[in-house]
């Protein structure tokens, strides 16, 4: 008996045009993104293309352009040309675009240009959270991130090896230009003068050019660090030491820059940092989030180019409060946040503080927990270890590991999100909001909530 087998006939002709709402299943991330963007106020980019002439070919719909954007990043999809590339073979982009192919210029360029209203989203998507019940800000965590930066840490050098490769170049650059004045003047003995000779040799160009390189960086590491001195009142107006009243005077020069300051040649924001997971020294930018213990949703994100979190607390929780309108019960954060500054800040705008003033280590034992009252004379350092051995304050302080630690590994991990493609301080803070801004989507996707259109 012959086995029979469904019909199948690659070249069969539809009767009547599909729809794209059957490509895919109903309650699909695609629809999801394309309702909540079109709730979206992106007046700030339409506005942008109201200043034109008219000419030219019409512009992609900035609408259908974000909605792009918002689900490439929530699927790991980052870069412009594999977008590009997905518009034809990945049905979810196809039907987000409706059709269309914009080419990878016109979506790089869409990004670049409209990257500021586009961080502006992230608001929005937590304004939705917020109506979704998903921020609750009794307990939040904080924590950073090391993120690589789109350049190579062998494209780094210190400022002491500057001065040092400097001199090299200029004695370099000056024995060629001599060698070539000798072989210039022995051509015109032969040939005569006015002959026009051949264009500068390639070696003196690129050592003339590495030489201009490394001008300009020392200059910028030299502005960088009589910046900082004049603001720490190290140096007055005139770029003069100040002499301090008392206590110890600072080491090396004030207003000069450490040997060991760095600067990178193709991105020179980034820095060379520790990552702390795999203990290895990447060139990139440390990446913040604040994340909401109930949902782990991102309430605050920011980018800076200092490897130590310490400073982070003051902005990240301005940030917090400027987003929400209120500040958490709780904040949570590792021993890198701990100064006694960071623990009255906190208390002092009545929000508990969690942070221990050391890095426990995994072999040593585990104290007994206090009881009975807290002694008055405690210092703030003593009364946080206190804190954080009573069985209170470690089950609190273990919210933590279960809030921002699985984000970042969600970002990194799942979504592949381990290197900026854009490139400068400013711009990579804008690509982290993309970042955040779609991993909320997708836990307010993800929470089953139906928000848009109710």
């Amino acid at each position: 008996m012959e086995r029979r087998f469904r019909e199948y006939d690659p070249d069969q002709l539809f009767l009547l045009p599909p729809s794209m709402r059957e490509w895919l299943p109903e309650g699909h991330l695609v629809y999801f993104v394309s309702e909540v963007v079109d709730e979206f106020d992106l007046s700030a980019i339409k506005q942008s293309y109201m200043n034109g002439d008219g000419r030219g070919q019409p512009a992609y719909n900035p609408r259908m352009m974000s909605k792009l954007l918002l689900y490439a990043y929530c699927v790991g999809c980052a870069s412009s040309r594999k977008i590009e590339q997905r518009t034809y073979e990945d049905v979810g982009f196809r039907i987000l675009a409706a059709g269309s192919h914009p080419d990878h210029d016109t979506i790089c360029e869409f990004r670049r240009r409209h990257l500021e209203a586009l961080c502006g989203l992230f608001l929005q998507v937590l304004e939705l959270c917020r109506e979704a019940g998903l921020v609750k800000l009794g307990h939040v965590a904080l924590d950073g991130t090391k993120v690589k930066a789109n350049a190579s840490k062998h494209k780094a050098m210190s400022y002491g090896r500057m001065c040092k490769r400097e001199e090299t170049l200029v004695r370099e650059v000056e024995d060629l230009l001599r060698r070539a004045e000798e072989v210039d003047a022995e051509e015109d003995r032969r040939y005569g003068k006015g002959v026009r000779g051949d264009e500068l040799p390639e070696e003196l160009r690129f050592r003339e050019t590495r030489l201009k390189k490394i001008r300009e960086a020392k200059a910028a590491l030299e502005k960088e660090a009589r910046e900082r001195a004049r603001a720490e009142g190290k140096i007055d107006g005139d770029g003069k030491p100040v002499v301090p009243e008392r206590g110890r005077k600072s080491k090396g020069e004030a207003g000069v820059p450490k040997p060991s300051a760095q600067r990178n040649f193709t991105d020179p924001d980034s820095r060379i940092m520790r990552d702390s997971s795999s203990k290895a020294f990447v060139q990139g930018y440390n990446a913040q989030a604040a994340v909401d213990a109930s949902s782990q949703v991102i309430v605050a994100a920011d980018v800076t180019n200092e490897a130590v979190d310490r400073r982070q607390l003051e902005p990240m929780l301005e940030q917090i409060e400027e987003n929400t309108g209120q500040v958490p019960k709780e904040m949570s954060m590792d021993a890198g946040y701990y100064s006694q500054v960071n623990v009255v800040r906190l208390e002092t705008r009545g929000t508990e503080a969690l942070i221990p003033p050391e890095k426990r280590k995994h072999t040593e034992p585990e104290l007994p927990a206090p009881r009975g009252r807290i002694p008055k004379e405690l210092s703030v350092k003593e009364r946080m270890r206190r804190k954080l051995r009573t069985k209170r304050g470690s089950a609190k302080y273990e919210l933590r590991k279960q809030t921002v630690e699985p984000v970042f590994g969600q970002i990194k991990q799942v979504r592949g999100f381990r290197t900026f493609l854009l490139r400068g301080l400013e711009n990579v803070k804008g690509e982290w909001q993309l970042i955040c801004t779609t991993h909320n989507l997708l836990k307010l996707y993800r929470s089953g909530c139906s928000l848009v259109g109710g």
